[in-house]
C-alpha cells in the first residue's frame, strides 16, 4: 500500500490505484490498532478464525510474521499451516474460515499494526482455540 505499482489514474499531483483490495461488508467496518511484542520464541499456541467474516491486516513500522492454515470447519488442522514475512505496508485480506491469530513482529520489539474487519468482528464472529500440543508449531526465521 505504500508503494503501489501498476495501472494507475494520474493528475497532476496524484496517482490513485483503484481496488487494489476488495471487500464488502454489510455494515460498519472497524479500523482497530493492535501493538504485538515480539515472543522469544514464535511458537504457534492459539488460533482463530471468523465463520462468515474475511480479516485485513496492515502491517505500519516492521515486516510482520504472519501463520494461516487452510479452512477446516472449526477443527483445527496444522497440516496446510505456513508462515509468511509480510513487508510493511503490505495489505493482506484473508477470507472467512482461514486460521490465524495476531501478526508477529520480524525485527522489532513490537509492531503496530492495522486490524481491518466489519464491526464487532471479535465479539460476534470469532472462533478462538488452543492448539492441541500435538499441533503446536514453532516458526523459525
Amino acid at each position: 500500500m505504500a508503494d503501489p505499482d501498476g495501472k494507475a489514474l494520474c493528475g497532476e499531483l496524484h496517482a490513485f490505484y483503484p481496488d487494489r483490495v476488495i471487500a464488502g461488508a454489510d455494515h460498519a467496518l472497524g479500523f482497530s490498532p493492535i501493538c504485538v511484542k515480539k515472543p522469544e520464541r514464535y511458537i504457534i499456541t492459539q488460533q482463530e478464525y471468523h465463520t462468515t467474516t474475511w480479516e485485513m491486516i496492515l502491517p505500519l513500522d516492521d515486516d510482520m510474521v504472519l501463520h494461516v492454515a487452510e479452512k477446516s470447519a472449526g477443527v483445527i488442522d496444522n497440516s496446510t499451516a505456513k508462515a509468511f514475512i509480510v513487508p510493511k505496508g503490505t495489505l493482506v485480506k484473508m477470507d472467512a474460515g482461514v486460521w490465524h491469530l495476531a501478526p508477529l513482529p520480524a525485527k522489532n520489539k513490537e509492531i503496530h499494526c492495522m486490524i481491518i474487519l466489519p464491526e464487532c468482528t471479535y465479539a460476534n464472529d470469532c472462533t478462538c482455540l488452543d492448539v492441541p500440543e500435538k499441533e503446536q508449531f514453532e516458526i523459525v526465521l
